[in-house]
């Protein structure tokens, strides 16, 4: 799009001090200046009516913001390039002419210069062609959706090593974790420091070893043998937690004619912070066969398990994948006489 500026300038230098009479030469100029002001004004229209379209399906509930957004941005992109492309042609013409120009193959004009009937005519239009253009700007905070599994495990009164002789099996104990997070870079022209947060579900289980059960005693939840022989024993707290985490993104910058690019998860990153949430629900399942038949018993209750949950977690990694950690802080029940915090270990997915 500039080079029309510099062949409008050129034109200006050549005939500025010149008083030509060119009626065929005005009047090619201002067709293709009036050309490329059609152009413009028909994918304008035309960008309008799609993001419309984006509009009402939002409006109706079929698409998220942030699909919206998304398809905005690609039409804004695509009507841009349609416009790059068209006027590509029409400066191809202007090329010409002004080389049959320079070449003496046109009689001089009389009055106005070709430039000022050009250039009358292109910055007119010159704010809305470039509104088209930076109508996708690269936003500072995307989305992402979080997706992470693992071991998980308890800590007893804190010690790292009670992992090796835990109450809990070490590979039948998982977590899940799922949901949604934003990413807000920090700086405006640099792309390490990122704020991450959003919301997500935690599912906790865990298996206890040696054929036991949780059992409610007053405000106090013990394990005990369980008389039947169990084929699963899983005991799963569900939260609804807010994670944050700064995360450090060493994905490069991409630097372009027109604008730069800040992409994320490209590269390698790191990210340290924590969550906090309530618990949704707390559950036991156990499994065992009596007389031949195979029963599945669920227990759902509040098992005296603490309401909240708050913890610190950390992940590193490459792209979009990466491994990942966490601890709570506060005890899995309220008031047992020794305290047991939960800790994972696993595989973390930021999907953009």
């Amino acid at each position: 799009m500039q080079k029309i500026i510099f062949y409008a300038a050129a034109l200006l230098c050549l005939f500025a001090s010149k008083a030509f009479a060119q009626e065929t030469f005005e009047q090619r100029a201002k067709a293709i200046a009036q050309r490329i002001e059609a152009i413009t004004k028909e994918e304008k229209d035309a960008l309008k009516e799609e993001v419309e379209a984006v509009n009402k399906q939002l409006d109706n509930g079929e698409i998220s913001q942030e699909e919206a957004d998304s398809q905005k941005a690609t039409l804004a992109d695509i009507r841009a390039k349609n416009i790059e492309e068209r006027v590509g042609t029409e400066e191809a013409k202007l090329t010409a002419l002004v080389k049959e120009k320079v070449d003496g193959k046109l009689p001089p004009e009389r009055r106005k210069t070709a430039f000022s009937i050009y250039w009358d005519s292109w910055d007119k239009d010159s704010k809305k062609r470039d509104s088209i253009v930076r109508t996708r700007s690269e936003s500072r905070t995307t989305s992402q959706f979080v997706f992470a599994f693992g071991l998980n495990n308890a800590l007893t009164e804190g010690d790292l090593s009670s992992v090796e002789g835990s109450d809990y099996r070490v590979w039948g104990s998982h977590f899940y974790e799922w949901g949604i997070t934003f990413n807000t870079r920090l700086a405006k022209n640099h792309n390490l420091l990122h704020a991450k947060y959003g919301l997500s579900l935690m599912y906790n289980n865990l298996r206890p070893t040696d054929n036991r059960n949780f059992v409610v005693n007053g405000d106090q939840t013990n394990l005990v043998t369980n008389p039947i022989n169990l084929k699963d024993s899983r005991f799963r707290n569900v939260y609804l937690v807010v994670p944050v985490h700064l995360e450090f993104d060493f994905t490069k910058k991409r630097v372009t004619e027109k604008r730069t690019y800040f992409h994320s998860h490209e590269s390698f990153r790191f990210g340290i912070g924590g969550y906090g949430g309530v618990n949704v629900k707390s559950k036991q399942i156990l499994r065992y066969e009596i007389d031949n038949h195979n029963v599945k018993e669920r227990s759902k209750g509040d098992f005296n398990v603490n309401d909240f949950i708050y913890g610190l977690s950390a992940y590193i990694g490459y792209g979009e994948i990466s491994l990942y950690a966490k601890y709570d802080l506060n005890t899995i029940f309220r008031d047992n006489p020794v305290d047991q915090n939960n800790i994972s270990v696993g595989i973390r997915f930021d999907l953009n």
